[in-house]
């Protein structure tokens, strides 16, 4: 039964799967698949993926942004599946910051243009190798990491120069669950999924 016919409606308790591979896992390839079992760590640029990329600039000088709930559940999942995710920004701002810390993420680099060197430090200071990255990008800036790391991802709403590099591009957009949707494709492939979200379905 579809999602759209559901809509208010109570199915009635069968036999059916207690914790579901997430659907993500099924719309990937056998090359897609064999890139993502290898990740051990999630890159990520922040306006445009962990946002929708509007900066909203108050009277007072201060800005906004707005980010997602679920994508934030999503990296806190990860982690606890062992992968941990660092932010790679182009801009300084106190907001991601803040941000980084409710969620757990330890690593946070602001203000760079050229993400490679700082990954390749990341990197040499984990022991691991660029084929073990995912990297989430949204404009023609992330490029070069992109083409450097295991798995390159582009959000659903990414410049469109990004397309041919992307390893995958996510349903959903920028700042409205892509990166829940690339933490349920990474934890469904490594099988990692039903452990972390065990807790939930008891």
């Amino acid at each position: 039964m579809s999602v759209t016919k559901k809509v208010g409606f109570l199915e009635e308790p069968g036999t059916k799967e207690r914790i579901k591979t997430p659907s993500v896992v099924r719309r990937v390839n056998a090359e897609v698949r064999a890139r993502v079992e290898r990740i051990r760590l999630l890159g990520l640029d922040v306006d445009g993926v962990l946002t929708d990329g509007r900066l909203i600039y108050h009277d007072d000088g201060t800005e906004s942004k707005a980010f997602d709930v679920r994508d934030g559940h999503g990296i806190k999942m990860l982690k606890q599946a062992g992968i941990e995710t660092v932010l790679v920004s182009g801009r300084n701002s106190p907001l991601v910051g803040k941000r980084a810390a409710d969620l757990g993420i330890n690593e946070v680099v602001q203000g760079v243009r050229d993400k490679v060197p700082i990954l390749e430090k990341l990197l040499s200071e984990r022991g691991l190798k660029f084929e073990e990255v995912a990297f989430v990008g949204d404009d023609v800036v992330d490029l070069t990491v992109m083409n450097r790391v295991g798995f390159a991802i582009a959000v659903a709403d990414a410049s469109e120069h990004l397309f041919d590099t992307a390893h995958y591009v996510t349903l959903a957009p920028g700042g409205r669950g892509a990166v829940r949707e690339v933490a349920e494709l990474i934890l469904g492939v490594q099988e990692k999924w039903k452990e972390v979200a065990s807790a939930y379905f008891k």
